[in-house]
């Protein structure tokens, strides 16, 4: 085991698949020389030449655009939006020709696209430099959303996500981007559509990802000296969802938190809250409970934002609203 960044995590990725697999190419907006806003990209041009790390004009669908034929015709392009706010400029390419063409044309056609966004809040950027999008793409048959957690898993999703024929929208939260964890050394992948039990409990089950997974790891140790053993269920993928994973946590437990960085109102908590009643209704003593960010634009003062955004704090309160129920 290595502890490294979660960034140089996300880098080492890169890097060792595109040693692996000579497809393998990257866009975005100034990643090549300047290594991409938050450096994530920063020596890769020296190693692998400017025909394989591509600086984009300041135009998100057209360089998502050109990344989706490049797919088409067998390279494997990795694209980064500088934020994932930026994203809603390529939503026609990707809902509408990343996700379709493989339901169009069959075996013709496979679209081996990544587009890795740098998301959430938690750094004062305001509105339109904070957002968690990712609902807007669970919905759409065709894409993989993917949303790790921590290090080890930042890079063997990554791995796996270049490796899939079919395109996979990658969130990176900004605030783990400073995280340190034990990645192992040499190639491994970690599979898509698979959660893992961050913290074992039998409680309540609180189902999460990103961001926070870390704030609800802290709110279980809080309501540890009440007495109360939360289980957290990393949920890794978040479509497609190992709805068996959730299922068997649930049932174990009777009581299920859902949390996420992104607004209340149609968000991924609601589609969670759906399928744990539809599978484990029976298995419930308590109705879920949902945690999320107000429904509002992210302020970019640091003292609102923290209003906005859920922390262990209302995790854990949340929590204790199930338990007492």
């Amino acid at each position: 085991m290595s502890e490294l960044f979660f960034s140089h995590a996300i880098r080492a990725a890169l890097e060792e698949e595109m040693e692996r697999d000579p497809s393998v190419i990257l866009l975005g907006e100034d990643i090549a020389e300047y290594g991409g806003a938050f450096k994530l990209t920063a020596g890769i041009i020296e190693r692998f030449g400017p025909e394989r790390v591509l600086n984009t004009p300041i135009a998100e669908g057209g360089f998502v655009g050109v990344a989706v034929g490049a797919a088409m015709t067998g390279l494997r392009p990795v694209v980064e939006i500088m934020f994932m706010d930026f994203i809603s400029l390529a939503v026609d390419q990707l809902v509408n020709h990343a996700a379709k063409f493989h339901y169009q044309f069959g075996e013709q056609c496979r679209i081996p696209l990544v587009v890795r966004c740098p998301s959430g809040a938690g750094r004062g950027y305001g509105p339109t430099h904070s957002q968690s999008l990712e609902r807007w793409f669970i919905s759409t048959p065709g894409i993989i959303v993917v949303a790790p957690a921590n290090a080890h898993d930042a890079k063997g999703l990554l791995k796996s996500a270049i490796r899939c024929d079919d395109p996979v929208v990658f969130l990176e939260s900004k605030i783990l981007y400073g995280r340190r964890g034990d990645v192992p050394e040499g190639d491994y992948t970690v599979p898509l559509g698979k959660a893992a039990i961050a913290r074992e409990g039998d409680a309540v089950t609180i189902l999460t990802y990103s961001r926070m997974v870390e704030e609800s790891l802290k709110a279980a140790e809080a309501l540890v000296e009440h007495g109360v053993e939360v289980e957290v269920v990393d949920l890794r993928t978040l479509a497609p969802l190992d709805v068996d994973t959730i299922a068997t946590s649930v049932e174990k437990t009777g009581r299920v938190v859902v949390v996420e960085e992104g607004t209340f109102t149609g968000g991924v908590g609601a589609e969670l809250v759906a399928q744990v009643v539809e599978h484990c209704f029976d298995y419930l003593q308590a109705p879920p409970k949902r945690v999320a960010a107000a429904d509002c634009p992210v302020p970019s003062s640091r003292l609102l934002e923290q209003a906005v955004i859920p922390d262990y704090r209302t995790i854990a309160q949340a929590v204790a609203e199930v338990v007492a129920y």
